[in-house]
């Protein structure tokens, strides 16, 4: 059981921005600022939510909801609490939260070298299809595109 059992989730607000962007910049190589997620917590196509470990914000995840497609925008864990099976759970909660919205397929693009975050999204069914050439500005990497089209 462990730390897992006193994990919850909830819907993100807008109070949640100043700690997601924290874990999100300690997360990537190209980070949304604070800004980008107060205005996610306003965005109507929206859909994120947040993980708490005794009532702190560790974890977050968000897709945009169109029709009845998720695009997953953003998927991080506080750095100290990785490799704990806590993005699975994560993922999984995301994933009910937008086919609660009417979502049946999800797609997302993830860095090839990032085999972790691979590994976790092929577990609920998402295959690679196709590249985006250059995608990442940081150091040009490419995206690979991913879909799960029967969530």
């Amino acid at each position: 059981m462990g730390e897992k059992t006193r994990l919850s989730f909830r819907a993100m607000t807008q109070d949640d921005a100043d700690v997601i962007a924290e874990i999100e910049e300690a997360s990537f190589a190209m980070p949304w600022s604070r800004e980008d997620f107060w205005r996610e917590a306003h965005n109507e196509l929206a859909e994120y939510i947040v993980g708490e470990l005794y009532g702190r914000v560790v974890a977050y995840a968000g897709a945009w909801v169109s029709f009845n497609q998720a695009e997953v925008m953003s998927v991080a864990v506080a750095p100290e609490l990785r490799g704990q099976g806590i993005g699975t759970i994560l993922f999984g909660e995301l994933i009910k939260a937008v086919k609660a919205r009417g979502a049946t397929a999800i797609t997302l693009e993830v860095r090839p070298s990032n085999t972790a975050a691979i590994k976790l999204y092929e577990s609920f069914g998402l295959r690679s299809v196709g590249r985006r050439h250059g995608y990442y500005l940081d150091n040009g990497e490419d995206a690979l595109i991913m879909w799960n089209t029967k969530i």
